[in-house]
């Protein structure tokens, strides 16, 4: 039925390999896959998903070149549970195709694999002259296990696509590279993008590297409240004494969110002065406000 020129008839025999759910079907749907008929594709796509044979993911990786976006995406779907490192030599292949909807799912792919071998091919796509492709490269960067310092991803900082520098500030987060706090506490104060000062604000916080603070300390006063939110968490890991009128004035932040993180931060820094304020925060609208204000009195008082 498979074969049939009659659409319905093909339909019918997919969907029932689909509801058969036999290991036997993956070389049937596996032709369905080429099908004229994108229906048919998709629905192959779907049960080869839901039997989830390996033996179907070199032609699973073939559909990610689909002229339609569905199956594209179904495909990805299926092989983000199918590959295994022992898929990497074949994804690394693809990647030398000239598709960029190859490109991009494979680079998505090889997130869930973790291997550093893949970086070489990976930092190739890091100068493209496609943004998605560069945003996609060094996200991926930032999944790879026993990647330290990577040079290439400094230059991202000041790519000129917002989204690229998105993804490289949250990646240098993870990266040991000697300039990597200089570049983040630069996009927490100087980027026009308030994703990118809100990401690089998110980053310092796994850094926990006190030559940040005066940049953290301008960030405060940022006109987006994730970023000072954000901000504030980093200043909750390091703790310095000298914003204490700083983190007071957070609690009466308008976003509630900024004030909760004030008052952690508060109870971290553990200065007795910033008792009678957080005391005013008791009363605050904001249920998690007024809770956290209570244990940041508690530890203060617990440290005399």
């Amino acid at each position: 039925m498979l074969r049939s020129p009659d659409v319905s008839d093909r339909l019918v025999a997919v969907k029932s390999l689909q509801h058969l759910g036999e290991d036997t079907a993956v070389e049937a749907l596996i032709t369905a896959l080429e099908d004229e008929n994108t229906t048919v594709q998709k629905i192959a796509v779907s049960a080869l998903w839901e039997i989830a044979n390996p033996a179907a993911v070199p032609a699973l990786l073939k559909c990610l070149a689909s002229p339609d976006a569905e199956i594209r995406t179904e495909a990805l779907s299926a092989l983000g549970e199918l590959v295994t490192p022992d898929h990497l030599l074949l994804l690394l292949d693809a990647l030398h195709q000239k598709d960029i909807n190859v490109n991009l799912n494979v680079l998505i792919l090889l997130r869930k694999i973790h291997d550093v071998q893949s970086l070489p091919a990976i930092l190739s796509f890091l100068e493209s002259e496609n943004s998605q492709l560069r945003e996609a490269a060094v996200t991926t960067v930032r999944y790879l296990n026993q990647v330290e310092i990577c040079p290439p991803v400094l230059s991202l900082m000041k790519d000129a696509d917002n989204n690229v520098r998105r993804a490289a500030t949250l990646t240098l987060g993870h990266l040991a590279d000697k300039e990597a706090v200089e570049l983040l506490t630069q996009a927490l104060t100087l980027d026009a993008d308030w994703q990118v000062r809100r990401n690089a604000a998110k980053s310092l916080a796994i850094h926990a590297d006190n030559q940040a603070i005066p940049a953290l300390k301008f960030a405060l006063k940022d006109e987006n409240w994730q970023v000072r939110k954000f901000a504030i968490q980093v200043l909750q890991k390091t703790p310095d004494a000298n914003l204490l009128p700083t983190l007071i004035e957070a609690l009466t932040d308008e976003y509630s969110d900024v004030r909760k993180e004030a008052a952690i931060a508060l109870g971290n820094l553990g200065n007795a002065n910033a008792v009678n304020a957080l005391k005013q925060a008791l009363d605050d609208p904001d249920r998690d406000v007024s809770i956290y204000a209570q244990r940041a009195i508690d530890k203060i008082q617990q440290q005399k």
